[in-house]
């Protein structure tokens, strides 16, 4: 429950401008725990808990850049204020032809600084028994101020989306879930760094 507690307030922290903010190495120990949990229980999550809009509050390096850099990024660190990231996900509608442990939803990507947005989404499938979610980012829009500069697929973004359903996650870029709930989630991306988004408002 205290593992639990910590993750909410760093995700409240951001989301809500929330004063009180938990140190770093206490939001890694905390995320590190709860991925054991998760692994030890087998816990099982469903695409649909995924659905909605998520800002990302706290990041940590990847395997790669923390042997680089030491403590500096293993401790992990808040996002700033002057930048806003976003994911949001949606659910597949119901298709009784799709093998339930193969879903097909989509995502978009929004970072927003200093009047500019770029915009990334793609297709995305979850494979509920490991709680992976792949992803790949096939399209484009980027506006600044309000206005639309681009928008449109990224270079083989067509030929992408067409081969993602069949392709290997082995070769994708993915999400292994380990918690989520109401107002937060915790993955740990493929490079090994791990990431906690808590939940917007609509």
């Amino acid at each position: 429950m205290e593992n639990l507690l910590i993750i909410e307030t760093a995700a409240n922290s951001i989301v809500k401008n929330a004063s009180n903010k938990p140190s770093p190495n206490s939001v890694v120990s905390a995320l590190i725990e709860l991925e054991k949990k998760s692994k030890k229980e087998k816990q099982n999550y469903k695409i649909e808990q995924l659905s909605g809009n998520w800002q990302l509050c706290f990041i940590t390096g990847t395997k790669k850049t923390r042997q680089r850099a030491g403590i500096v990024l293993g401790s992990g660190r808040y996002l700033p204020d002057f930048v806003k990231i976003t994911l949001s996900y949606f659910s597949p509608p119901y298709n009784s032809e799709i093998p339930q442990k193969l879903e097909i939803g989509s995502v978009e990507n929004n970072v927003e600084f200093a009047g500019l947005k770029l915009s990334l989404s793609g297709p995305t499938k979850f494979l509920d028994k490991k709680n992976i979610l792949a992803f790949d980012f096939t399209k484009i829009t980027v506006k600044l101020f309000g206005i639309k500069l681009y928008s449109g697929y990224i270079r083989g973004g067509k030929e992408s989306e067409d081969k993602f359903a069949t392709e290997s996650v082995g070769k994708q870029a993915f999400f292994a879930y380990f918690l989520i709930q109401e107002k937060f989630i915790a993955a740990r991306g493929r490079g090994g760094g791990l990431a906690i988004w808590g939940k917007l408002e609509n």
